[in-house]
């Protein structure tokens, strides 16, 4: 099922439940899937992966608005934005964790050679390429700062 229909069946359900969080979620993402749609001005579907990258900025722009929110003392706003994260990342396949990424960057550095932080853009663009949907860029850039400092 692509992932316009996908969202559609779970508006319904949402609908049914009155489950207001789930419901404005479901609409961003449906929002953003016909923004894309509408830059490429092609009537179909959009590629996996520019869904993938779309679903991940979502999440993104929850996360970064909840910790806004806890910096300046708003639990009360910071909740509802991470709850609707969550939904938006039932829709992302299932992240790997710190170790898993690590082993891959590891194995990006091996087969590039590369030794130091000015070799950071290349094994950037191998990680991001190979790990997309599957982990964020705030977390690969960390582990490959890291494993080449």
């Amino acid at each position: 099922m692509s992932l316009s229909a996908d969202v559609m069946t779970k508006m319904k359900e949402a609908m049914k439940a009155k489950d207001q969080n789930s419901l404005t979620s479901l609409r961003a993402i449906k929002s953003a899937l016909l923004l894309a749609q509408t830059e490429t001005g092609s009537k179909e579907e959009i590629s996996e992966e520019q869904e993938l990258k779309m679903l991940q900025k979502l999440v993104k722009q929850r996360k970064d608005s909840a910790a806004i929110y806890l910096e300046q003392g708003r639990e009360d706003l910071a909740a509802p934005e991470l709850e609707q994260a969550k939904v938006i990342e039932s829709f992302l396949p299932e992240q790997m964790s710190e170790e898993e990424i690590a082993k891959v960057v590891e194995d990006i550095i091996a087969k590039t050679g590369a030794s130091s932080m000015a070799d950071m853009g290349k094994v950037m663009g191998m990680a991001s390429g190979q790990l997309s949907g599957k982990a964020d860029g705030k977390t690969i850039s960390t582990i490959v700062k890291s494993k080449l400092a």
